[in-house]
């Protein structure tokens, strides 16, 4: 084994790696340097493909691939010959691994290439370190208001039979996410933090049945066993086992990895397809919160055919509110909201009014709007004192409110008198995203709803602390991150 794989275990080399198809002496020459290699390193002919799909194809230069584990690896390609990404010499040549395992066939548009096996100095990690090396991963956590930071913590590791470890693949930053980086919410300093990711299973516990290695999965913000009464009636977000991902000893999900408890009770697998799909993994990681979210305050707002439905708040929840209740049959939507880049979202989601206003210029609005009548069903999405003031007053008498948004001072917006005089309804709470995941993914998959626009950016992990600026200074919607 060459000195640069010293000290790697041999496994990191396992897969094997198809041989380029054109008949030339590069294609030849490739072949029998292959064979060496794989005589050196040991290289299991029975082994698993790795499928790698470009990601950023670049001329002899750094390339991201994902392997069948789902994590995204960073290559150099030195040298050319037969593979062409886009239109361009790629490769095959060496490829040296800068993160993980890469391995396989390196395809692009206009052919197939080669990428070798690598593990050429790799930052350790629990898959692949150094003999006396500790386990470690990159993940974002937050030590104080306005300071987010992606530092090393101990690697996701199976800890109980019932857990998983899933690479993430896609994460993102909620909303209520910024209540802590403003200081609104407490967290210890060195808290993980992120609540929405998808991936791929890479290990289970001996109990696990639902999932296994390899299965790409998406998980809901809280965590539950799938057998409590709760679990069973779908409202797990009440589970006595469950938990909120990037609570104290958990793992938050704007992580490479995280520890799944009651893997069969939370996760939820998606088709393997999907995952060269780029719009439909997106549109999927909406599933773990916001679409979801949206979805429990059109049910909770009793959102059903030819209604009129208000939707307070024009953030990714509010907006994914508009396409629920598109998808439950409303006939009249309005989106209240004043920054047009959203609204703009939001009549392409179905809404077919939009006010800007606030207030009581906004309730005045609503009702003009609505024959002086208000809203059968409005969504409040918010979280806010006024928001939720609003919210009850557009409501047409006998309506409901289904509230979803983060409470924050939000009781002083409740008047009690009001509602009661106008038989309005309250319903909502914290979303049960995994009893909505299932049909919604449905819905995903046919082509019925997509709500992948509400991500308008993506960052890479390094790049989390600029994420969480950017939504804070309203310059993002929702910014999804990259692995």
């Amino acid at each position: 084994m060459p000195e640069a794989f010293a000290g790697y275990p041999r496994e990191l080399t396992r897969y094997p790696v198809r041989y380029p198809t054109a008949n030339s002496p590069q294609a030849l020459a490739t072949g029998a340097t292959f064979l060496l290699l794989r005589a050196l390193l040991g290289l299991d002919p029975a082994g698993e493909h790795l499928m790698m799909v470009p990601r950023v194809p670049a001329r002899f230069g750094r390339v991201e691939l994902l392997d069948v584990r789902g994590r995204w690896g960073q290559i150099d390609v030195i040298g050319s010959g037969l593979a062409r990404l886009d239109g361009g010499d790629r490769g095959p040549g060496w490829a040296v691994s800068r993160a993980t395992l890469v391995a396989g066939r390196l395809g692009g548009r206009s052919g197939p290439g080669l990428a070798f096996a690598g593990a050429l100095r790799p930052r350790p990690t629990a898959h692949h370190r150094p003999p006396g090396g500790h386990p470690f991963m990159r993940a974002t956590v937050i030590h104080a208001p306005n300071d987010i930071r992606v530092e090393e913590v101990p690697d996701a590791a199976v800890r109980t039979p019932t857990d998983a470890v899933v690479r993430v693949v896609l994460a993102c930053i909620c909303g209520s996410d910024l209540w802590a980086y403003r200081g609104v919410a407490k967290r210890q300093p060195g808290q993980r933090i992120g609540h929405e990711f998808l991936g791929v299973v890479e290990a289970v516990g001996a109990e696990v049945t639902s999932v296994r290695a390899g299965d790409l999965v998406v998980a809901p913000f809280v965590w539950s066993d799938g057998v409590c009464d709760f679990c069973r009636e779908g409202l797990q977000t009440s589970c006595p086992h469950g938990g909120f991902w990037g609570e104290p000893g958990s793992d938050g999900g704007q992580g490479e990895a995280v520890r799944v408890p009651y893997a069969d009770g939370t996760l939820v697998k998606l088709p393997a397809e999907a995952a060269g799909d780029e719009r439909l993994l997106t549109a999927m990681l909406a599933l773990s919160d916001v679409m979801s979210t949206g979805h429990h305050a059109a049910l909770a707002a009793r959102v059903r055919p030819g209604t009129t439905v208000a939707v307070v708040g024009d953030g990714a929840v509010g907006l994914c509110g508009v396409l629920a209740a598109r998808r439950l049959g409303a006939e009249q939507i309005i989106a209240l909201g004043r920054h047009t880049a959203r609204t703009d979202i939001a009549r392409s989601f179905g809404a077919t009014d939009v006010v800007a206003e606030r207030g009581d210029a906004a309730i005045a609005a609503v009702k003009e709007l609505t024959k002086g009548q208000g809203a059968h069903a409005v969504l409040e999405a918010v979280g806010t004192a006024e928001s939720m003031r609003t919210a009850i007053s557009i409501a047409r008498d006998g309506g409901a409110v289904g509230y979803v948004g983060v409470p924050h001072g939000g009781s002083a917006g409740v008047d009690i008198g009001q509602m009661f005089g106008r038989n309005v309804a309250l319903g909502g709470g914290v979303a049960p995203a995994r009893a909505y995941i299932p049909e919604l993914l449905a819905d995903v998959l046919d082509g019925a709803i997509d709500p992948s626009p509400v991500f308008d950016r993506s960052v890479t992990l390094d790049q989390v602390p600029d994420g969480y600026r950017a939504m804070d200074e309203r310059t993002a919607l929702k910014v999804r991150i990259t692995f």
